[in-house]
């Protein structure tokens, strides 16, 4: 049963048509066996005066990225970012210092296991989570924390009990002067080194390289991390790394906000490709001649599609993906496939990419290949005020598709 984790977890209105010129999508005929699972927290009655608690939307996607309700969704379970490894779903409690762990079933809905408090290691119980992610093998989480020790930005490490989903405290990272940098790590393929950049704006920056040790710990690497910047172009200073995402092998792309420090500059954020060598130092060619300008001027998230050729970039002005060539510069595919903004996206392991407007209060599912892409039938999806994603692949491990 376990020997399949690896391999299940989540690679993390016509508008396609107005916004940029559609291809023909790959044909497929579809199946009633679903490709994913897509849990959405939400919240059904905001409120700007009082805490308002979220709820999870699920659904099942078929082949066609075609999306139906789960049987009891939505779940009254109040979480906010989330994680997934194919057995479970590791959610941020509400507004608490508290991370649940639900087991995943074969039908999608959710079975609290357990609770964790992620903050009483810390210095005066500090520390309030952002995102939280798996390493490669499922067997280890980490909780990316701001103002993790009073003051700085860090990283706790957990060791995940298969068999029962509680989870064990490894350890903390701190990682420096940025107290408000919530950005998940992404791991390359080898699952020992893992980087991240933040947090956004430019006064505070910068990219961080990580360690995973043998029992799961994420250690910081001293001088680490995409330290040489692109070339910047003559009419501004030089380019600031906010969010990173590895391919299959040992490739990342970074978002670069062009900056006169401490201004960012209101011009489109372009995209540098980095290799990592075999200690995690990581170089990179991108100049400001061959990066390519994205329609994006303010990035919320980016992600790198299974099969590491695809890159996809959200943020206020909507969404973008680019043919991503490893160490080679990135290129231009699809322009703006919508201009909702986009908050955060995940893809499935079937050529879908599931992305979630909180000013529009939508799901979008896209289906895109390496040489098509459209907006699936029956996109865009209602959702009030949708905060958070998570998509889990199928098929389960105990599941047979």
């Amino acid at each position: 049963m376990i020997s399949n984790l690896s391999k299940v977890i989540a690679c993390l209105g016509m508008p396609v048509s107005m916004l940029a010129t559609a291809t023909p999508a790959e044909a497929a005929t579809s199946n009633s066996t679903p490709v994913a699972y897509i849990y959405i927290a939400n919240t059904p009655h905001p409120s700007r005066t009082t805490y308002s608690p979220h709820q999870i939307v699920a659904y099942a996607a078929d082949d066609q990225g075609k999306l139906t309700p789960l049987p009891g969704s939505p779940f009254k379970h109040d979480l906010g970012p989330m994680a997934v490894n194919g057995l479970y779903l590791i959610g941020v409690k509400g507004n608490q210092q508290i991370i649940n762990t639900y087991k995943i079933a074969s039908d999608g809905h959710l079975d609290y296991v357990a609770e964790t408090h992620y903050a009483e290691h810390n210095d005066h119980s500090c520390g309030a989570a952002g995102q939280v992610f798996f390493d490669h093998t499922g067997r280890s989480l980490y909780v990316q924390e701001y103002n993790i020790d009073c003051a700085n930005s860090g990283t706790a490490s957990y060791a995940v009990d298969i068999e029962t989903g509680t989870l064990s405290w490894l350890g903390d990272t701190v990682t420096g002067a940025e107290y408000n940098d919530v950005n998940p790590a992404s791991f390359i393929a080898d699952n020992i080194y893992a980087f991240a950049a933040g947090p956004g704006g430019c006064y505070y920056y910068e990219s961080d390289a990580f360690e995973r040790n043998n029992d799961g710990l994420l250690t910081e690497l001293t001088g680490g991390g995409a330290t040489n910047y692109p070339e910047p172009a003559p009419s501004f200073r030089r380019y600031v790394p906010y969010l990173v995402a590895a391919d299959t092998t040992n490739h990342v792309a970074i978002t670069e906000t062009p900056a006169n420090p401490p201004d960012c500059l209101n011009r489109p954020v372009q995209l540098a490709t980095y290799t990592a060598d075999a200690y995690g130092n990581l170089t990179t060619a991108s100049t400001y001649e061959n990066m390519p300008e994205t329609a994006i001027f303010n990035p919320y998230d980016l992600k790198m599609a299974p099969s590491g050729r695809l890159v996809a970039i959200a943020g206020q002005e909507g969404l973008e993906i680019f043919h991503f060539n490893g160490a080679s510069p990135i290129t231009a595919f699809t322009g703006l496939l919508t201009r909702d903004p986009i908050n955060q996206m995940f893809w499935d392991n079937d050529n879908h990419l599931y992305a979630i407007s909180q000013a529009a209060n939508k799901l979008h599912v896209f289906t895109v290949t390496n040489t098509s892409y459209r907006e699936a039938a029956g996109s865009p999806y209602s959702v009030t005020s949708p905060d958070n994603i998570i998509v889990q692949p199928w098929p389960l491990p105990w599941v047979k598709k």
